[in-house]
């Protein structure tokens, strides 16, 4: 057998690289956020933190999507990483309610334009069949750094203080830019356009894809309980008597690492769809186990299946997204699916912060809802896939 060429270029690794400082970037702040907010008298407005940062993500994904199409996939990175930066060194001068919810809707910029480009740059240089491969080992790097970032997030605010956390935040955005700067674009030049005002404008076929409505619906569903994790999660973990605010998400996130690096080609191999639905019904589990966690182990274990679903889903989703695009719109098709990522967080993390607002009691209705949503992912797939095998029959 003739052996297939490495999908594992330079130009892959430094993506991978940059994907690990950003995603780490922007993390680490996430367990201290609720009591940094609480600080300034802002309890009631924690479930803003998750919401506000991901509306301006899913607001950002026509625009993100439209200029990787036809500006190029490195700016609309490098761009994503500057946002970062900048705002990651500005958290320590806000000091009311009102400028740090500002701030938070500004951040959002970043993920709203980096993961696009950075997608879409992964399936210019992946083959179609390794895709899943691909975005399994770049999702690697990138639950790496969304794992060691929370975790040094609170370290350094417990040994130093919260300030040198947001600079060390903005620092490793900064390094996210600089590797960067020494990648080759992708996008053909037939394709691209000089970067010009008139590219802001918006209609309604850059905002959504038709052809990825299916990842696009599992993708909302499943990612509602992120949004209800990112928020719960910090006061359950003093609840539960656990210092480190970040355990939880490391725990998820090193589980979701090891799914990924001995089941990446899986859903190459099985099919999206019956990924999918492995994924889903471990969510489903998970959440209920948040729901009734009392011990620090089975919320340990529900952090456990959470990476496991996730590991699961995140690239099988992207996979799938490019599957079914059109190749000359990639971008728009990427940006719809995060899309639903950045829409299902902020409805997860605005209804948990809505419902719980600081009673223990009220914090189990989130994360059932959540289970709900999952199950219905679950179902969905389901008929999708037995409409698939009629049709196949037929």
């Amino acid at each position: 057998m003739e052996k297939q060429p490495s999908i594992y270029t330079t130009q892959f690794w430094l993506l991978c690289l940059s994907n690990f400082l950003f995603s780490a970037s922007f993390q680490m702040m996430i367990p201290e956020l609720p009591d940094y907010l609480g600080s300034m008298g802002g309890k009631e407005y924690i479930g803003y933190i998750i919401a506000l940062f991901t509306l301006t993500a899913g607001f950002a994904r026509p625009f993100s999507g439209k200029l990787t199409d036809t500006i190029g996939r490195v700016p609309v990175m490098a761009f994503g990483s500057i946002v970062c930066f900048v705002c990651g060194g500005l958290y320590p001068f806000v000091h009311t309610i009102a400028g740090f919810l500002l701030l938070r809707f500004l951040h959002g910029f970043s993920t709203g334009t980096k993961p696009t480009a950075t997608s879409a740059y992964v399936a210019d240089i992946i083959p179609e069949d390794r895709r899943g491969e691909a975005q399994g080992m770049l999702g690697i790097f990138t639950a790496t750094g969304m794992s060691i970032g929370p975790s040094i997030g609170s370290y350094l605010t417990d040994w130093t203080s919260i300030n040198v956390m947001f600079f060390t935040s903005s620092a490793f955005a900064l390094l996210s830019i600089l590797i960067l700067l020494n990648m080759r674009e992708t996008l053909p030049t037939t394709q691209k356009e000089a970067f010009s005002l008139k590219l802001f404008k918006i209609g309604w076929k850059d905002v959504f894809e038709p052809r990825v409505i299916p990842a696009f619906t599992v993708m909302l569903l499943v990612s509602f309980s992120s949004g209800v994790l990112l928020t719960l999660v910090p006061d359950q973990t003093k609840l539960l008597g656990i210092t480190n605010k970040g355990l939880f998400f490391t725990i998820y996130t090193i589980s979701s690492l090891t799914v990924r690096l001995f089941f990446a080609k899986s859903s190459d191999k099985y099919g999206r769809i019956p990924i999918l639905m492995i994924s889903s019904a471990i969510l489903v589990f998970s959440m209920v186990l948040c729901a009734l966690t009392s011990s620090f182990w089975v919320f340990m274990l529900a952090s456990i299946l959470f990476g496991f679903s996730w590991g699961f889903n995140t690239p099988t989703l992207m996979a799938w997204t490019v599957d079914l695009s059109d190749e000359l719109y990639r971008g728009r098709a990427v940006a719809t699916t995060y899309i639903a990522l950045e829409a299902g967080i902020g409805l997860g993390a605005l209804f948990a912060g809505q419902i719980y607002q600081g009673k223990v009691e009220n914090i189990i209705i989130p994360y059932f809802l959540a289970a709900f949503f999952a199950f219905t992912s679950l179902v969905y797939l389901f008929f999708k896939q037995k409409r698939g095998v009629v049709l196949l029959e037929s």
